[in-house]
């Protein structure tokens, strides 16, 4: 019979969308004081593979990630989803004069050494219930040395600058998974 094991902790990341530079700062600061410092940060890169948001955002969309310092549980994800919401309300409500109902869009994550795994409150065929309303969906996988897309994933998640910023992401996971390892067995524990 097979043992269940703890999940090995994951790296927070976010992604965040927007058309004011302004805006996609101060979502960062609340991310910040919310989920710990950041380790990494994207450059801003133009969001031009679909006007899908542009009613609700608004036009000139930007694409920005971030990763967090501190790793975080895998099941806390759905959670995560339902916080970043709320920062996601508090910034529209902070900014109802620019007419946009979503100024700013946050899209929680998280990636391990195998996958980035994305939360949304949208059910596909390909996604699995969390709770909370909250879906988590594998939007790409790491093999043979690079991130791959899968037939589902999101098309600007097929741009070579996200999986150049993701390859940093998880080199700096694979170096926080290390040190933790060695750490537990400094203490005599077992790894997670």
């Amino acid at each position: 019979m097979a043992r269940p094991r703890p999940a090995k902790p994951v790296k927070l990341i976010a992604g965040l969308l927007g058309g004011d530079v302004d805006l996609l700062r101060r979502a960062r600061q609340k991310l910040a004081h919310e989920f710990g410092p950041v380790d990494l940060e994207s450059e801003l890169w133009p969001f031009d593979r679909t006007d899908y948001y542009e009613a609700q955002m608004g036009p000139g969309l930007q694409r920005q990630f971030l990763s967090f310092a501190r790793l975080i549980r895998p099941d806390a994800l759905a959670e995560i989803k339902c916080r970043t919401n709320r920062l996601e309300q508090q910034i529209a409500d902070d900014c109802q004069p620019l007419g946009y109902p979503r100024p700013v869009n946050i899209d929680p994550g998280y990636l391990d050494l195998a996958k980035l795994v994305l939360a949304t409150t949208k059910d596909r065929s390909h996604r699995v219930y969390l709770g909370e309303g909250i879906y988590a969906e594998v939007t790409l996988h790491y093999a043979d040395g690079a991130w791959r897309p899968w037939p589902w994933t999101y098309p600007d998640y097929h741009k070579p600058e996200y999986h150049a910023f993701f390859a940093r992401v998880r080199a700096c996971y694979r170096d926080q998974r290390a040190e933790l390892e060695r750490l537990m067995e400094t203490a005599g524990d077992a790894p997670p």
